[in-house]
């Protein structure tokens, strides 16, 4: 029960940082954008590190290479799929273009978070420890993707406010998604044997198809070695949390 507290707890953190677009309308939209490209660069790298460090030692811990890279690819083409024909697609510059539509990117938040959450209440089934570190990388990623969700909002035509709140009740579904991977994963021994490489496919997917092409966008040099030192952060902090943390 202890480690469903900590399940719920960490959902309810990642929730919260769908409120960070309170933080974008108190700085400059160039600053903004200089520090969106170094979180985009963490994220990516952490996105990376989860995946291959974290994600994919875990579920070869606990069956055979075929199996887990087999699930990790079904993530990988479940994501392209979504982003090409729901239009889950992530915005990081704060302003989308007006073809993604804001309700069905309400919609596309609310299954992402949930699936956040199904992932963060598995990991707290494995130990408190893995799921404090897959917590942690979602986090990474959630920075500049509420960031980007809360410029679509208000490009479609939201208040500030209301922008700010339908922003955090789509990421409320990450709660109840933390609380159903804990059952599920409770009940079904082999659903983290599933969701752990199908996660880091997803999570492949973002870094390398979503946010590396955002940092390749950048054509000043100081500023690319920048995100990509911010980059390799994002590994390294992933990879010190795997050895001070690890089995």
């Amino acid at each position: 029960m202890i480690n469903l507290i900590w399940a719920i707890g960490a959902s309810i953190i990642v929730s919260l940082v769908s409120l960070i677009g309170i933080f974008s309308l108190l700085i400059k939209e160039g600053l903004l954008k200089r520090i969106l490209l170094l979180l985009i660069g963490f994220s990516a790298g952490g996105l990376m590190g989860g995946a291959f460090f974290h994600l994919l030692p875990e579920a070869l811990e606990q069956t055979g290479a075929k199996i887990v890279f087999s699930y990790f690819i079904v993530g990988f083409c479940a994501f392209f799929i979504l982003e090409k024909y729901l239009h889950w697609r992530h915005c990081h510059e704060g302003v989308c273009p007006i073809h993604v539509f804001t309700y069905l990117n309400l919609i596309g938040d609310g299954v992402h978070n949930f699936i956040d959450g199904l992932v963060i209440g598995s990991s707290f089934m494995v130990s408190v420890h893995f799921g404090i570190i897959t917590s942690l990388v979602i986090i990474f990623h959630e920075i500049p993707q509420e960031i980007g969700d809360f410029g679509v909002l208000i490009y479609g035509g939201f208040s500030k406010f209301k922008a700010l709140y339908f922003n955090f009740l789509t990421a409320l579904t990450c709660t109840l998604g933390a609380i159903a991977g804990y059952f599920i994963s409770e009940y079904m021994h082999d659903f983290s044997l599933f969701l752990l490489p199908f996660t880091a496919g997803g999570f492949v997917y973002i870094a390398a198809c979503d946010l590396v092409p955002e940092l390749h966008k950048q054509a000043d040099l100081k500023k690319s070695v920048l995100s990509f030192c911010a980059f390799l952060s994002g590994i390294i902090f992933i990879l010190l949390m795997e050895m001070q943390h690890g089995h």
